[in-house]
């Protein structure tokens, strides 16, 4: 390897490192081991819109978010499309395959500009048996996600749509909100054709629903921004 090459390389595992710094599932790993990892990680630049993985593709790593938003969903073959979840800065993705490797079922997608690290399922899945401290972090969150699953088809099953909206509302005013002179902003531009594939909905019918509920003065809406003015009310539909 020519100087040049080197100069690049360790340029890279530097780059990589920083990234790994960054990630909150990784902060009770030693820098020795980090600075290790760096060397097996790739960084990529993923544009608006562009597909990570679709169904079917190996499940041979993990992916960390450092900038930017990805949605995870599953697609019927006739198109059809429901959200289980959106990632954001910091956060782990396509962690399943660290228990059996297993092709993917769900399609992964970035919904803005984002940065990744990528980490090799088997370098991730020999930190986890050598680290106990970390197993138990991944654990906990792939246990929280598990939750939040069974409450998505809790919802999906017994709730009618107003119910299954009002939560949704409440659930992204609680993530990302904002204080606001009105109320609570959703601080996320989400669309209403989102907001149907998070709750197994259509278009037509969110957009109908958030008409009700901006007539009963239960938020109010500007474009893709919504502003929850009646939490308690929302609450109360739920």
């Amino acid at each position: 390897m020519g100087r040049n090459a080197q100069d690049a390389s360790a340029k890279d595992e530097k780059r990589a490192l920083w990234y790994l710094r960054k990630i909150p599932l990784l902060e009770t790993v030693p820098s020795e081991k980090l600075g290790e990892l760096a060397a097996a990680v790739e960084i990529r630049e993923i544009p608006r819109r562009q597909v990570i993985y679709l169904p079917g593709d190996p499940g041979d790593r993990v992916f960390f978010i450092n900038g930017g938003r990805v949605k995870c969903s599953k697609v019927t073959r006739d198109g059809k499309e429901l959200t289980l979840a959106y990632r954001g800065a910091g956060h782990i993705f396509g962690e399943l395959c660290v228990m059996d490797g297993a092709p993917r079922d769900e399609m992964a997608e970035a919904m803005k500009n984002a940065i990744i690290t990528e980490l090799p399922r088997e370098v991730f899945q020999e930190l986890l048996l050598t680290d106990a401290k970390l197993a138990f972090a991944f654990a906990c969150i792939v246990g929280e996600r598990r939750k939040q699953i069974e409450t998505k088809l809790e919802h999906l099953v017994f709730r009618d749509v107003q119910a299954k909206l009002a939560a949704l509302l409440l659930e992204l005013g609680e993530e990302y909100g904002v204080e606001h002179e009105e109320g609570l902003q959703i601080g996320l531009k989400i669309t209403h054709q989102e907001m149907a594939n998070l709750i197994g909905s259509t278009r037509e019918t969110i957009s109908l629903t958030l008409a009700q509920f901006k007539k009963k003065g239960l938020l109010d809406l500007n474009g893709r921004s919504v502003v929850l003015k009646d939490q308690s009310g929302l609450g109360a539909m739920t």
